[in-house]
């Protein structure tokens, strides 16, 4: 695949080493002989280039972080602050407030200055020094902004439809002839970004939701026949519900959007609680804010500030339905009901989150330097990888029901309840 590049790079890098634009990495690593041949994608690997389209010395950045709250949002801001200032040499660097909306500057406040003093602690708190917020701008009215502002770079922090808006501020720019590096860093928690192995924040997101369902645990052992629902973030995909299955050995029930299951009759996911509560006095159940939305029909369609269809609140309706459920059966039980999302996104980055951002951070930064546009930096087999935005937004990412991610949710909890193929 083939990055856009805004024209010849001129400029020496101030780097000792570097990567060639014709090197690639294969998407897939493992190839099957006896499988029929395909033509397997090709990603431009990132890094460094030995020549620089800007001239770090008159460039000015701007970085924009956008959509909900994310563990590493600050960890990424002061990265592409301090490769930019120290490595690099750029100077000038302004970070827009309040997503999108800080790129209108009749809706936005004024974008802040970023320096290496305004970046120095802010990694050690949850959220984002910039703010954030769901929804798009005028393209028009945002592109006038940033020529006015002399802005030669905009690194943009988000998820596909953040990506989206990226890429048409990059083709508007194209059009008045202002040469505009639009590089794209991906986040999601819900680590459901195509062409990217893990997202930042993610593993993040585990570590908390497994502490959660150890107090769960405990809630429910401490009575008769207690059962705790716990519904976490995961729209599209369950990859946190099940790494923190795996990780805490607690849960008892997993439910992810992949899954469609049944609730009612005798193979379904209610009667396979009764027995549960009749044979061992206790359960933990965790679920996927995105899962049995096939079970809660009618009402109007609500969508967020981007566009995306909102789900329906499963947990609230688990909660009741089992509650409906057990006091048909005439069985005792104490019902808890956690949602800890917003906490669980508004935490630091963890360790290993915190150098995952350090890199899609200055792997961004050499991308844009060289003049490459239109892109959001990937993660292929521990390589960092350019991905036109466009092929992002061509794929979806999900649990992967033969993986061993899902095999380890099946072990840990045992659960058996009918379900539909995915």
């Amino acid at each position: 695949m083939n990055i856009t590049v805004l024209g010849e790079a001129r400029y020496p890098s101030p780097l000792s080493h570097f990567v060639s634009d014709k090197i690639r990495v294969l998407l897939n690593a493992v190839i099957d002989p006896d499988a029929p041949p395909s033509d397997d994608l090709l990603l431009e690997v990132a890094g460094p280039r030995e020549m620089l389209y800007f001239d770090p010395k008159k460039t000015r950045a701007g970085i924009v972080t956008c959509g909900g709250l994310c563990p590493g949002l600050n960890n990424v801001i002061r990265s592409l602050v301090l490769q930019l200032h120290h490595v690099y040499g750029v100077r000038e660097i302004l970070g827009f407030v309040n997503g999108y909306q800080g790129l209108d500057p009749w809706r936005g406040a004024e974008p802040i200055p970023l320096t290496p003093e305004f970046v120095e602690d802010i990694h050690k708190g949850g959220g984002s020094a910039l703010n954030t917020s769901r929804g798009p701008v005028d393209v028009s009215v945002a592109v006038d902004n940033l020529i006015r502002r002399k802005i030669d770079i905009l690194f943009v922090v988000g998820g596909d439809g953040t990506q989206r808006g990226g890429a048409a501020l990059y083709h508007e720019a194209k059009l008045r002839g202002h040469a505009l590096a639009v590089v794209g860093i991906p986040k999601t928690i819900d680590n459901d970004v195509p062409f990217v192995s893990r997202t930042f924040g993610y593993l993040t997101a585990v570590e908390e939701a497994t502490r959660i369902l150890t107090c769960a645990h405990t809630e429910a052992h401490s009575v008769e026949n207690g059962i705790v629902v716990v519904k976490i973030m995961g729209r599209h995909a369950g990859f946190i519900a099940a790494g923190a299955t795996v990780a805490s050995q607690d849960v008892n029930f997993t439910l992810v959007p992949e899954v469609p299951f049944v609730l009612d009759g005798e193979d379904g996911f209610l009667a396979a609680l009764k027995r549960r509560i009749v044979k061992r006095g206790h359960a933990v159940i965790l679920v996927a804010e995105g899962a049995g939305q096939h079970l809660m029909s009618g009402g109007e369609k609500q969508y967020d500030a981007s566009g995306n269809l909102k789900s329906k609140d499963i947990g609230v309706f688990l909660r009741d339905r089992i509650h409906t459920y057990l006091k048909e059966q005439d069985i005792p039980f104490t019902l808890r009901y956690i949602d800890p999302s917003y906490l669980v996104r508004s935490v630091p980055a963890g360790a290993e989150d915190a150098i995952l951002c350090d890199f899609f951070a200055r792997n961004a930064v050499h991308a844009a330097m060289a003049g490459k546009t239109g892109l959001v930096i990937g993660q292929q087999h521990d390589i960092f990888t350019h991905v036109p935005i466009e092929l992002l937004a061509s794929r979806k990412k999900q649990l992967d029901l033969n993986s061993p991610e899902w095999q380890g949710v099946l072990s840990a909890t045992g659960q058996e309840f009918a379900h539909f193929p995915a």
